[in-house]
């Protein structure tokens, strides 16, 4: 996807030594998923996809908000299409889990660094992600049931992280947790003492100085495995651990081991 400048300056990208920092932009609308920002953030997922010198990704914001979730205002306009907005509706939705899929399916892991409230869909972006650390201030709600519309695409996303009670209260309540709250319940990994930024590139680094390819691996496998019945789920396991053994990093990173050397990853 080839994105113009406007487009692109809503969610920015950059890296270093392994790690990318991906940005959301748009502070004035809180970055809220309009179609313009999922289009930004999926052709930035393409991008690092295809990168041979990304190894882990950082998804932060700018702004007062991590994401807001859908745009409302662009979504309400839309009612006053000819068929009452749903082929807009359905345009939206459907672009928005293609964003969610993309964030599991790209092969370098994925850490939300939450220092905001992410509502919605930005819950949902953050249950998406592989890893998430949250700042003390950090909030996450559900909060569709406020304006009569049940966050049912986010809470694909939270049902995977979260206990289902935990998830269904959430849900049903829309009442906002805190930090301490979704690191009690699976949704975040850890709270960081600051702000989440800085622990969010601290656990990246590490996790990018590990084997590229076994990673690589590892997140597939994981969550098709998780999809499957426990028999399936090993079947596959065991093919990717066979594939994995025969890859040029394993070979290297079993000899460094055996020869107490540091290893040379090939990626």
């Amino acid at each position: 996807m080839t994105l113009d400048a406007e487009t692109s300056a809503r969610v920015t990208l950059e890296s270093e030594a392994g790690v990318a920092i991906l940005a959301l932009n748009s502070a004035a609308s809180r970055n809220a998923l309009s179609l313009a920002m999922i289009e930004a953030f999926s052709g930035r997922l393409d991008a690092i996809a295809g990168r041979n010198d990304i190894r882990v990704v950082v998804l932060q914001a700018e702004g007062p908000a991590f994401c807001a979730g859908h745009d409302l205002k662009e979504l309400t306009a839309h009612r006053n299409d000819p068929d009452r907005g749903r082929a807009f509706f359905d345009k939206t939705m459907r672009a928005c889990s293609a964003l969610m899929r993309k964030i599991v399916d790209l092969p370098q892991p994925v850490v939300a660094a939450v220092d905001e409230i992410a509502t919605a869909a930005g819950c949902q972006l953050v249950a998406s992600c592989d890893l998430a650390v949250a700042g003390p201030r950090a909030r996450f709600c559900t909060p569709g049931v406020d304006i009569g519309l049940f966050c049912s695409t986010p809470a694909v996303a939270l049902s995977r992280n979260v206990a289902p009670k935990q998830a269904m209260e959430m849900l049903l309540t829309g009442v906002p947790i805190g930090a301490e709250a979704a690191l009690r319940i699976g949704l975040v990994n850890r709270i960081a003492t600051d702000g989440a930024r800085a622990d969010a590139r601290t656990l990246a680094e590490l996790i990018a100085r590990k084997s590229p390819r076994a990673i690589r691996f590892g997140k597939k496998a994981f969550y098709e495995q998780r999809e499957k019945p426990l028999a399936e789920a090993y079947d596959l396991a065991s093919a990717v651990m066979v594939e994995n053994m025969l890859a040029d990093d394993a070979k290297e990173g079993i000899a460094a081991f055996l020869e107490k050397r540091p290893a040379n990853w090939g990626g």
